[in-house]
């Protein structure tokens, strides 16, 4: 089975560098002994961008996923392109553009999480719209309310960074899961953590993501709207830009 070293989970900022090919699948994904490329997980996209060959010649990625298992990272190439061989060096480019605004929308949940700080019951990270779905019956809360928080901590200028605990802490700490159904994945002895402010003063809870480096870095953003999906279920729709006059 294939194992790749994920280099985004140290630098979220790495743009590109070399790797080699170990593996292409059935369907034609290609498995590399290093990348920076994020995997689909978490409610975050995985990475496009571009492989460049000893050739010059370019194989386009249009998607990345996970494969069998969370360190199995498989690059999906868009149609019609020359796979590379086995052991080929190819240097690699994300998107960075469509990354960076990932990464900003992804540090954006998490503050949000901080405001509301309810059971999560879904969340979808993207470019333009990103969503947190909470278990909160109190639908007192408003937009206005909860973007100008939102705007409190951005402009804090606090710092985001990770850390690492054992599963035996996560364990003694379960309130760092904020999900009230799905749990870190277990098995290698060792969670990730994704901490806001100094000393993670102001958040800290187990996420495989990628996210900017100091919360001033996610830009003016706004809550364009409140759904109540359920009784007891309300989803935030985290938006960049300021918030619209009405």
């Amino acid at each position: 089975m294939a194992q790749t070293e994920a280099l985004f989970r140290d630098d979220a900022y790495m743009r590109e560098g070399a790797a080699r090919v170990i593996g292409i699948n059935d369907r034609g994904g290609i498995l590399l002994d290093r990348t920076m490329f994020y995997a689909t997980s978490g409610g975050q996209p995985g990475d496009t961008g571009r492989f460049i060959r000893e050739d010059g010649s370019i194989i386009q990625i249009a998607a990345t996923v996970t494969g069998e298992t969370n360190d199995e990272i498989v690059h999906v190439p868009a149609a019609e392109q020359v796979l590379p061989e086995m052991g080929e060096t190819l240097q690699l480019a994300i998107d960075w553009e469509r990354r960076f605004k990932l990464m900003r929308m992804h540090t954006a949940c998490h503050l949000l999480s901080v405001i509301c700080p309810f059971p999560i019951t879904g969340a979808s990270v993207n470019e333009a719209d990103s969503r947190v779905d909470f278990d909160l019956p109190d639908a007192s809360v408003t937009k206005e309310e909860v973007s100008a928080r939102l705007m409190d901590l951005v402009n804090g200028e606090h710092p985001v960074f990770t850390r690492w605990i054992s599963e035996e802490d996560l364990e003694a700490n379960p309130n760092l899961v904020k999900s009230k159904n799905v749990r870190p994945p277990r098995g290698t002895g060792r969670i990730r953590l994704v901490c806001i402010g100094n000393e993670a003063s102001i958040d800290s809870q187990p996420c495989g993501g990628t996210h900017v480096a100091n919360t001033a870095e996610v830009g003016e953003i706004h809550i364009g709207k409140i759904e109540k999906k359920g009784r007891e279920n309300r989803r935030f729709r985290i938006r960049f830009g300021s918030l619209p006059a009405n």
